[in-house]
């Protein structure tokens, strides 16, 4: 496996001839440099020493107090003219000294002898790929992990399903993909202008935009996955953004005329909705062994619950007084039965929307308000605020296709978790930061990427290192180094080259 990552950086060739050991995204806790320096020649000839073992690991850390899961990912690593050796508790830390090793052949053609002692400030450090509106596939999805891998980055949230397309296969409901996996229209506005898109076309149409995760591919991406110590959240949103699951299942809707006037909403009245959903998920937790789930919650417009029968019968008979108590209801349900078969709920802060679940971890997207309520109601909490971590936003308001606010590098790079309103005592419960990169404007896989890189480098440093190891100006030197690494790997890194 040593020799591999070194190899791998001599087949690229390093960018930057000059040794310096602090290129590395994210940067570490503590590193110093020791005297001489070692070619990569002769780095990928020599061996790799590795111990597992707590305590050597804490030896090394001198009486630094360590949380369990940040004991688990740390490593100390130490690069001489003899080779490498790697102290860490556990497999994990030492996959990522290699990666940390990895990133530094890369960069430098001579490596300049160090130490490094190293964790993560963060438990969770992710980035959201939106495969509903446009669809990549598999080798994108590997292809984005190994990035995630080697910026440290250990989340990885598959936005599956939306009113465009149902992206993974359910055995109990093959209808979802086979009726609205695929469309008419490739890009989205061409298609959401038709009245919400329809129809959709069945697979095998001659012209059809589209695609789904077959339970095989699945299995691939998550063995791909686990390989890097990533894991994979699925995300079936519930009970908004979904009319391509009414589409396929119309007796789904609300018992009004044509469903109401809000055709993305699934119906919390009927008893048939939560089958629907259960078994959905039950095929969903078979195949992903994460320990969360996100069922979305976010945007449900709520107009066809205050008029529909059945959503009237059942709050009055739960005793609700409000559509958005039904929304809870919806929630804190789906949520017992995720805690039946193991798992815990991520949603969206809409939430929050009538009383939040007891165990739910909530995704604060609209700013920070909303994370710094559940945060005060004892909730875990992803920082994901759209000012600074929607990675739709444009850099440039010259790049291609720009929308949104003005979201720069320097911008993402600037946001900080804990913020004022958390407090010490209170400060386990923020998990971590989230870049999200939605798909209405962004088609084609390039711009993706570009869209993307270098601003995950921002949020993979926030994520990993300590605030005070933070330095705009030196951070901005490091991306600039690793942004030209990736275009050599074959990644789209804004701005494009024809643009420098």
């Amino acid at each position: 496996m040593k020799r591999i990552l070194i190899a791998l950086a001599l087949a690229f060739g390093p960018m930057n001839a000059q040794p310096q050991p602090t290129n590395l995204i994210p940067a570490p806790v503590e590193y110093s440099v020791r005297p001489g320096s070692v070619s990569l020649d002769k780095l990928a000839g020599q061996g790799e020493k590795v111990r597992i073992s707590p305590k050597a690991l804490l030896r090394r850390l001198e009486g630094r107090k360590l949380a369990d899961w940040q004991l688990k990912s740390a490593y100390w690593l130490e690069l001489g003219k003899k080779g490498v050796k790697i102290v860490a508790a556990d497999e994990e830390g030492v996959f990522y000294a290699r990666q940390t090793l990895k990133m530094m052949a890369s960069v430098d053609s001579t490596l300049t002898c160090c130490t490094i002692l190293d964790w993560p400030r963060f438990p969770y450090r992710g980035v959201m790929l939106d495969e509903s509106r446009h669809f990549q596939g598999k080798s994108f999805v590997m292809k984005q992990l190994e990035m995630m891998a080697l910026l440290k980055m250990n989340r990885f949230h598959f936005h599956l399903v939306d009113n465009p397309g149902w992206r993974v296969q359910i055995d109990a409901y093959p209808r979802l993909t086979k009726l609205t996996a695929w469309r008419p229209q490739a890009f989205f506005w061409d298609w959401e202008k038709n009245e919400i898109g329809g129809p959709f076309v069945e697979e095998g149409t001659p012209g059809a935009y589209g695609g789904y995760y077959t339970k095989q591919d699945i299995a691939d991406i998550l063995s791909f996955a686990d390989e890097r110590h990533i894991e994979v959240i699925p995300e079936i949103e519930m009970p908004g953004h979904n009319y391509e699951t009414r589409y396929a299942f119309p007796e789904l809707a609300c018992s009004l005329p044509g469903g109401g006037k809000d055709p993305w909403e699934l119906c919390p009245g009927k008893e048939s909705t939560f089958e629907f959903l259960e078994k959905v998920l039950l095929e969903i937790f078979d195949m992903f062994p994460s320990q969360y789930i996100h069922i979305g919650g976010d945007e449900a417009r709520k107009n066809n619950w205050k008029l529909c029968p059945d959503c009237q019968a059942r709050m009055k008979a739960e005793g609700l007084e409000s559509v958005e108590g039904l929304q809870s209801y919806m929630i804190k349900r789906m949520e017992r039965f995720a805690h039946e078969h193991g798992k815990r709920i991520i949603g969206w802060d809409e939430i929050l929307q009538g009383g939040l679940a007891p165990d739910a971890t909530v995704m604060s997207w609209h700013g920070i308000e909303a994370g710094l309520q559940a945060v005060r109601e004892g909730h875990d909490v992803i920082f994901t605020p759209t000012h600074y971590y929607y990675l739709d936003y444009h850099q440039d308001p010259a790049q291609f296709r720009p929308v949104g606010r003005h979201v720069p590098l320097e911008k993402v790079y600037s946001f900080e978790p804990i913020t004022e309103g958390v407090s010490e005592a209170d400060a386990h419960h923020v998990l971590g930061v989230q870049g999200n990169l939605w798909t209405e404007h962004v088609q084609d896989a390039w711009h993706a990427e570009m869209m993307l890189y270098p601003r995950v480098f921002a949020i993979a440093e926030t994520g990993w290192s300590q605030t005070e190891r933070k330095d705009w100006h030196d951070f901005e030197r490091r991306a600039l180094a690793l942004s030209n690494v990736a275009r050599k790997w074959g990644y789209t890194v804004y701005p494009p080259l024809s643009q420098q």
